[in-house]
């Protein structure tokens, strides 16, 4: 019944509603008020798989799907990275010398931030892109505008005031895609895939050094590590860690028998084929 439903955070018109159209354009794409929101209607069976932004090459990580992920049982089963294009949006007929404050989400202004002091405008914190230009459909103040994509222009009737007005070119997101039900692709040599885990290490001298040792001594790549607070203290770290491999290769296999060893709590979250922006931009060898 609900196989063909991709959950998403935020509203119509979101980056990653225009993410779920792109990637799953025969799925009907969900809004959720929130990330956990939209994760719960995965772990509940009402939607198949959930787009959750992870990254963003200008404004860093999102903090909050860090904490959400070691609370749920999901998988990831691919990857999507969404060149951004923001859009500066207004009412029907405003114009920039008019604007005064300028809504969206925290990411968002922080990747405009430049654009936006040059304009002198007010930023205003939102819960996402498309809410804020719902908010400027819905107020009709020509003083007000919002960041957001040309889809919430489109369907909020909004006229696109400015196009890339993002700081630097090459802004891309980087989307997990989430599953209830692990699905393991067939190793195939030739295919790049990535093995995304989290853990925590032994409270020794160099445990970190000791733990991601044998990745470096089995020549496997490491893409990405990040470490972040667990459990709400400042007393432990937990790691994630997305390594370019497959788990059915023997130098992964190997690399994954030292991190056991010297790490705890390790858990594998999804082995997926590397999106192609990875080796276009040359992000893994």
């Amino acid at each position: 019944m609900y196989d063909d439903i991709i959950a998403y955070q935020g509203h119509e018109g979101a980056y990653s509603h225009l993410s779920c159209r792109k990637v799953f354009p025969e799925m009907t794409a969900l809004a959720c008020s929130s990330f956990v929101d939209a994760m719960y209607k995965v772990e509940q069976g009402q939607a198949k798989l959930a787009m959750i932004p992870l990254e963003n090459s200008t404004a860093g990580r999102v903090e909050e799907i860090y904490r959400q992920m070691p609370k749920t049982r999901l998988h990831i089963v691919g990857e999507h990275f969404e060149p951004v294009n923001h859009c500066l949006l207004g009412v029907k007929g405003s114009r920039i010398e008019e604007l005064k404050t300028i809504g969206s989400h925290p990411q968002a202004l922080a990747q405009c931030d430049d654009r936006i002091k040059s304009w002198g405008l007010e930023p205003i914190a939102k819960l996402d892109t498309a809410g804020a230009a719902l908010e400027v459909s819905q107020l009709q103040d020509p003083s007000h505008c919002a960041i957001a994509s040309s889809l919430a222009a489109e369907l909020y009737g909004l006229d696109i005031l400015q196009e890339n007005i993002q700081d630097r070119d090459g802004n891309t997101t980087r989307f997990l895609i989430l599953s209830k039900t692990s699905s393991m692709p067939v190793y195939r040599p030739g295919k790049r895939f990535i093995t995304s885990m989290m853990f925590q290490v032994r409270n020794i001298p160099a445990g970190l050094y000791k733990a991601l040792g044998g990745f470096a001594t089995n020549n496997v790549n490491l893409v990405k590590l990040e470490s972040y607070m667990a459990g709400g203290t400042l007393k432990e770290s937990r790691f994630h860690l997305d390594a370019a491999g497959h788990p059915d290769q023997r130098s992964v296999q190997l690399a994954l028998q030292e991190l056991d060893f010297f790490g705890r709590n390790v858990r594998i979250l999804g082995t997926y084929e590397a999106h192609p922006f990875r080796t276009d931009h040359e992000m893994i060898d």
